[in-house]
């Protein structure tokens, strides 16, 4: 199989699993590039207040986010239980508990594990990432039987 044939396989259903990590890793990238850039520029280029730009470009992110996911990360020939509002819903949900969650490990785990903040959170990132490919998979983005 040529390396063509092997990125069309990845960004198809048939790909399984697989190709579902590969895009949910290009997913992230690009967020990551969108949200970065978009708070940086807005601060930056534009004289944004950064709190207001934070702001912007985490919605923004979250937005691509939420899009990538649905229409490039679960690609599948059936369609989605969940509606697009149901999808939104539960989307939302998770990325306030992917905060909650990472906010109180770094709030409360580096001191009793002898660790900084920063190893905390990039732990704390890691658990949520794959929690949320395992969730997203089943919960939020899955196809109809």
């Amino acid at each position: 199989m040529s390396a063509r044939e092997r990125v069309r396989h990845l960004a198809s259903p048939e790909s399984g699993r697989l190709g579902q990590g590969v895009r949910f890793a290009i997913a992230g990238g690009v967020v990551t590039v969108v949200y970065v850039a978009t708070t940086t520029l807005l601060a930056q280029v534009f004289g944004v207040a950064f709190q207001v730009a934070l702001v912007i470009g985490y919605t923004l992110g979250l937005c691509v986010h939420f899009t990538l996911q649905r229409v490039f990360v679960w690609v599948h020939h059936e369609e989605f239980v969940l509606s697009v509002h149901q999808q939104a819903g539960r989307y939302l949900l998770l990325a306030g508990l992917q905060y909650a969650t990472t906010a109180a490990a770094v709030a409360v785990l580096p001191s009793p594990l002898g660790l900084s903040s920063q190893v905390v959170y990039l732990g704390a990132v890691v658990v949520v990432t794959a929690a949320n490919f395992l969730i997203f998979g089943s919960r939020v983005f899955h196809a109809k039987a």
